[in-house]
């Protein structure tokens, strides 16, 4: 016999019929006048994370809520701002202020009258001034500038379509633009991802528990009046499971990668300790950097400097 109930599937079954972490994000995007407008929002993944050409988060989002409107009207920059706890009890937390924001039905010009965060400018607007971006939120301590791929899906044929009586008439996308009569997902190319400065160390210099952001968490079970919130309060480091694959089996992977590519003992041996499941992009990345540079065999040498080169790409800006 289980040790389980039965719970039955309902609408928003991820806030009726579960209890589902996720995160606390304001995101801002551009009104009708220019103006950054500010909403709560909790369903924001990552969705592309590797082997294309570009990273991107998906949204889901209300058809009539001021985001999805925004970006229906073809206004494509959007900034995802991850928000911590606050500063402390004694001078309040931000939980009240983020969940003022999420009240469906405020205009844009509402939302921002007792906006209860600072704004200013991201990193995008620097790097291309022509195009318009929205403000960002000082206090997250992430951002993610964000641009809604149209192209996928044919997206763009839901720019400029009009509601009705609340509500999209079919036809609908199955991932990208209105998926359904009330609902929308937004495949979102991340354009930079911007960090603060303690938290940009930790990554870079090495993490350590003590500099983890205090991280904002929604627990997604709501009941009629209360949302549910929970801080980062600390982190728990777990070490990873060390499990070396043997020479003999990485040298079977590599001689199998390109027959125009020879590994060294020595450079696979610093490859070991690759999870077999990853060890063949691993191979492959090398045998690119290989061929970019006319070279036919990877020593320790090469192999120092490749795993040089992906140090300094995850360190970037």
């Amino acid at each position: 016999m289980s040790s389980f109930k039965d719970l039955r599937i309902v609408d928003n079954f991820y806030q009726t019929s579960s209890y589902f972490p996720m995160p606390t994000v304001m995101i801002s995007s551009l009104a009708e006048d220019g103006s950054t407008s500010v909403g709560s929002y909790s369903l924001v993944f990552p969705y592309y994370i590797a082997g294309k050409d570009y990273y991107a988060m998906v949204l889901e989002a209300r058809n009539s809520s001021n985001t999805a409107q925004h970006l229906l009207a073809g206004r494509k920059h959007i900034a995802l701002n991850f928000m911590p706890e606050g500063p402390g009890l004694n001078h309040g937390h931000y939980h009240k202020k983020i969940v003022a924001q999420g009240w469906p039905g405020d205009t844009p010009a509402e939302k921002m009258k007792n906006f209860g965060f600072h704004l200013e400018e991201g990193l995008c607007a620097a790097a291309d001034p022509s195009e318009k971006r929205p403000l960002v939120v000082s206090e997250a301590y992430q951002v993610m500038e964000c641009t809604w791929m149209t192209d996928l899906e044919n997206a763009e044929e839901d720019i400029g379509r009009v509601l009705e009586d609340g509500c999209y008439p079919e036809p609908y996308k199955n991932f990208n633009g209105i998926t359904s009569k009330y609902g929308c997902h937004f495949i979102l190319r991340i354009d930079k991802v911007l960090m603060k400065p303690e938290f940009y160390d930790n990554i870079i210099d090495g993490v350590k528990a003590e500099h983890w952001p205090n991280v904002l968490i929604c627990h997604g079970y709501r009941d009629s009046k209360n949302f549910w919130f929970a801080p980062t309060k600390r982190v728990i480091p777990e070490l990873l499971p060390i499990r070396n694959a043997t020479l003999s089996s990485v040298r079977y992977a590599a001689d199998r990668t390109d027959p125009d590519v020879h590994f060294t003992d020595d450079a696979l041996e610093m490859i070991l300790n690759v999870p077999r499941v990853f060890l063949p992009t691993v191979l492959k990345g090398c045998v690119k950097w290989a061929k970019e540079h006319n070279i036919t065999e990877i020593t320790a040498v090469e192999m120092k400097i490749i795993n040089d080169k992906r140090s300094k790409e995850k360190g970037k800006d």
